[in-house]
């Protein structure tokens, strides 16, 4: 019955996370038993038992009670295996899945009382009566797990600032920009969580820019447009991640204008995330950039060798696990870009020891590095890309952000538009905005020309290989 309940849980998990990690983490699980409706897995370590809570606690949970019911419960049998490399067997030990703290808003009173109808909340089910808003607030990102350094000490300190005395600083929107990988969302996440801390009443709510579009998008077809409006307006602290996403949708723009408005003459505190600096954003109306302006704008840069040390010894230490100082060193050394990938090859390190039964050395880390060095591909910009397309073309770095329809330009511009949504993760429209202010429509007819032209001139195919020798070198 057991080994039944867990394979069902599987082909679940197996669709929610990629293959990689469903190898690394959830293949070498056992299932022991199932009494009471409590079912019994063994882990291999208890590091294994640590990551399954803090990554994947919500997927096994959801799965399980789909299995079993809503009091099903989760029970670890942890293999102890301190005499790794002696004879004697590993001893386990038995410990029940954690209940995680979860951070909520109180029930928002309605402002209005116009109709009996109410605001519908677009994160839920339309129809409540009630207005039961989830801040959607990881509890990992705190403060007290944001390591601080050169890199981020501005962002940090306006964020500390902001979580104080939300709304009524200077910093009033604060935007935190900077490369993928960075902490961004993390420090915005940790504002929302200190003021939950700090003023319990005031509602919280963070929300990703994708997310943010399709639920207007949803309001706009279910004829909700002033629903999703009031709910909104209604937040005190509105944390909106990667809003350079907002590129090119201009209805999505003039929502946010309005709700961005309301909140500012509010006194309500607004943080805001994105990749560049406002003056550097493309796609976005100037009414919108000179308002990101009104506060402080703050940026995160690659962390230096002191802070990536630190934040590894950090993250060992909350782990609970002992590594060799040279092999803290040596991944430091060698992981320069961001934290993501900082703490990824940590994690790497740690689960070939664990699931291959080696001790943690230098010479597995130089190894496991190795690995990540080759399989790891240099993320790519649309800047790159309109920059190297340029120069293969022998043009001007401008031109194809240009309006000219010269016949070399536009082929260009199709290329350039062509990679862009081959190599990045940017929607079309917002492609389109950042080469040459064209909508998503544009890009496409670009991406069917030159896959056309690819397939009918050999010339021109090898003029693409050529391209994207140069982007991926």
């Amino acid at each position: 019955m057991h080994d039944q309940v867990w394979k069902n849980c599987l082909k679940v998990i197996r669709d929610n996370i990629p293959s990689i990690s469903f190898r690394t983490w959830f293949e070498p699980i056992v299932p022991l038993k199932l009494e009471n409706n409590v079912l019994t897995i063994q882990v291999p370590s208890p590091f294994f038992y640590e990551y399954l809570e803090e990554k994947y606690i919500d997927l096994l949970r959801k799965t399980l009670r789909k299995e079993l019911g809503n009091d099903a419960k989760l029970e670890y049998s942890v293999v102890m295996d301190n005499s790794m490399y002696a004879n004697s067997s590993p001893a386990t030990i038995k410990l029940p899945g954690k209940d995680h703290a979860e951070l909520s808003n109180q029930q928002v009173s309605m402002p209005l009382v116009a109709s009996e109808n109410t605001i519908r909340n677009p994160f839920v089910i339309p129809g409540i009566k009630k207005l039961h808003i989830d801040p959607h607030l990881n509890p990992n990102y705190s403060f007290s797990n944001f390591v601080e350094g050169d890199c981020n000490r501005l962002a940090r300190s306006a964020g500390f600032a902001v979580a104080q005395n939300p709304g009524g600083t200077a910093f009033n929107p604060l935007l935190i920009y900077g490369d993928s990988g960075l902490g961004k969302t993390h420090l915005a996440q940790a504002i929302g969580i200190e003021v939950k801390e700090r003023f319990p009443d005031k509602t919280v709510l963070y929300v990703n820019a994708n997310k943010f579009q399709t639920q207007f998008v949803d309001a706009i077809r279910n004829n909700t447009k002033n629903d999703f409006l009031h709910f909104y307006q209604m937040i005190d602290v509105l944390i909106i991640d990667d809003v350079h996403e907002f590129a090119g949708k201009e209805k999505t723009q003039d929502i946010f204008f309005h709700i961005f408005n309301h909140l500012h003459q509010s006194q309500k505190q607004l943080i805001l995330t994105c990749d560049k600096p406002p003056v550097e954003l493309q796609g976005l109306e100037q009414r919108l950039l000179s308002r990101f302006k009104w506060g402080l704008s703050a940026d995160l840069q690659p962390p230096d060798l002191e802070t990536r040390l630190a934040i590894l010894k950090k993250k060992i230490y909350n782990d609970g696990i002992s590594i060799p100082d040279e092999v803290t060193e040596y991944i430091a050394t060698h992981i320069t870009t961001n934290v993501r990938e900082l703490e990824g090859a940590l994690i790497s390190l740690l689960a070939q020891s664990t699931l291959n039964k080696k001790e943690i050395t230098l010479a597995l880390a130089r190894e496991m590095i190795d690995k990540i060095s080759k399989n790891v591909q240099k993320e790519i910009s649309i800047d790159y890309i309109q920059k190297v397309v340029c120069n293969y073309f022998n043009l001007p770095a401008d031109a194809i952000r240009s309006k000219t329809r010269k016949r070399e330009i536009v082929q260009a511009r199709q290329v350039a538009m062509y990679f862009s949504k081959n190599l990045t993760k940017s929607s079309l429209a917002s492609i389109g905005a950042q080469i040459g202010g064209k909508d998503h429509a544009t890009v496409l007819h670009a991406c069917k020309t030159v896959n056309n032209l690819i397939e009918t001139d050999k010339s021109f195919r090898m003029q693409i290989e050529e391209i994207e020798k140069k982007l991926k070198f």
